[in-house]
């Protein structure tokens, strides 16, 4: 079994040879070589020490209690990092083992990792490369399955973060969760509660680029995870629609998600909570129930949840705006200042995006994918762009302003400026250089 290896790989693995350790390369990167996938990370375990690790990569960091020593190198954009064999002791934490200890053989290093196809190891050693699998992980890979190392409990009351990694995993490779381990991640949601929200976050972000977000939200739910985490969403589980929704509120948004043809995580999370404000809504019953603002109502929620789970300011903002602005109307009959306002309100920067997520809105519901009415109104968004929306985009500026009239900085430029606006704004052909600084003396003589 022959695999191309980047070259500084092949030279990590030939220094310690050269040096009489026992190195392997191990975890994700073995499982992704096999499965043909791009691998990201390098991981490998040795019987070296940190301190001989460092003698043989002087450049190296190690600035931890687990073993770990980085290695940057031009070649990736993430460290190289090399851990020694170890045995893991308490995890007061349910994250961090409380004590390592160096262990005695790669045996024992791969019986403490989470899943069996993370348990995987490359030899390189031989003349003839070999897979190290302790535990039937290759099996599992070509069965699709997601089983834990071991006692499933055990490996999730030592980690707690392993259950969301687990429905990661299988979201993001298309595969299934053995039985004995979903019955664990069940039995132990309520340790979810001890990991930190930043490291859970990441995980939902992976979970939300993956080609099958809607499933891992699927798993995150009947797990009993997605409770804990989000439990908000629950409430719109079984919560009926009236008129043309076919969908109660939870399944709706599910498919949303799963339609929605962004890539981008944030934009997805937007489509799963863009109606999570609905039953706190709720009006009526059968046919005559309504959800008004519900939009408003789910703008604030999405905001406390994206800080909650500690998202980026900026991730927060675009999050909260798609979910308050979704419920934008396509009227045929709109102004362009209507347009314009619309614009203003969701951003430049985010009219992708909204577009995309009344497309699994839409989808979701069971609709087809656009309507006339939204291709006149993508087109309507186009047209007007065109045209400038502040003062900005004029083609003079306050320079111009007062070198004409010949004057300091202060509220005339700025009147005058405005003024030029406003005709520009009735009609965007006097948007020309060579018409607005005819208009600027005329205007300034008038004010």
């Amino acid at each position: 079994m022959n695999f191309k290896l980047p070259d500084f790989v092949c030279e990590i693995l030939k220094k310690f040879k050269k040096e009489g350790f026992e190195i392997y390369v191990v975890g994700g990167s073995v499982r992704d070589l096999l499965l043909k996938r791009e691998v990201s990370d390098w991981d490998f375990t040795t019987n070296a020490t940190p301190k001989e690790i460092l003698k043989i990569f002087p450049n190296g960091f190690y600035d931890n209690k687990f073993g770990t020593v980085g290695i940057n190198h031009p070649s990736s954009p993430h460290p190289y990092e090399i851990t020694t064999f170890r045995k893991e002791i308490g995890y007061s934490d349910r994250r961090h083992p409380d004590k390592v200890i160096w262990g005695n053989s790669l045996k024992e290093d791969l019986s403490r990792r989470d899943f069996t196809i993370n348990a995987l190891a490359l030899d390189y050693s031989q003349e003839k490369p070999k897979i190290i699998d302790y535990f039937e992980g290759q099996r599992d890979l070509k069965e699709k399955i997601i089983k834990a190392v071991g006692d499933p409990n055990k490996r999730f009351s030592e980690d707690a973060l392993r259950m969301m990694r687990a429905i990661r995993l299988a979201t993001e490779l298309g595969f299934i969760i053995e039985e004995e381990t979903f019955r664990a991640i069940q039995n132990n949601v309520n340790l979810i509660n001890k990991i930190a929200k930043e490291r859970i976050r990441d995980e939902l972000l992976k979970i939300l680029k993956s080609n099958f977000p809607a499933d891992g939200f699927n798993l995150l739910l009947s797990s009993g995870l997605l409770e804990k985490i989000i439990p908000e969403l629950i409430k719109g589980y079984g919560l009926k629609q009236a008129k043309h929704h076919i969908y109660d509120v939870w399944t709706h948004s599910l498919l949303s998600l799963k339609y929605c043809p962004s890539k981008d995580p944030i934009t997805r999370f937007a489509t799963l909570l863009h109606d999570i404000g609905k039953p706190l809504t709720a009006k009526g019953e059968g046919e005559k129930r309504t959800f008004y603002n519900h939009e408003l109502i789910g703008a604030s929620i999405a905001r406390n949840i994206a800080e909650r789970l500690r998202f980026s300011k900026k991730e927060r903002e675009k999050l909260t705006t798609l979910v308050r602005w979704h419920q934008f109307t396509c009227d045929e009959h709109q102004t362009d200042s209507a347009i314009r306002r619309f614009i203003r309100n969701v951003g430049k920067e985010n009219l992708k995006d909204i577009l995309d997520l009344r497309v699994g809105d839409r989808l979701g519901g069971g609709a087809r994918e656009t309507s006339w009415r939204l291709e006149k109104f993508k087109k309507r968004l186009k047209e007007v762009q065109k045209q400038p929306f502040t003062v900005t985009d004029l083609k003079v500026n306050g320079h111009d302003v007062m070198r004409i009239l010949n004057i300091s900085p202060g509220p005339l430029v700025g009147k005058v400026l405005n003024k030029l606006f406003e005709e520009v704004v009735e009609d965007k052909t006097k948007n020309k250089r060579k018409y607005l600084l005819s208009r600027i003396k005329e205007i300034g003589q008038n004010l």
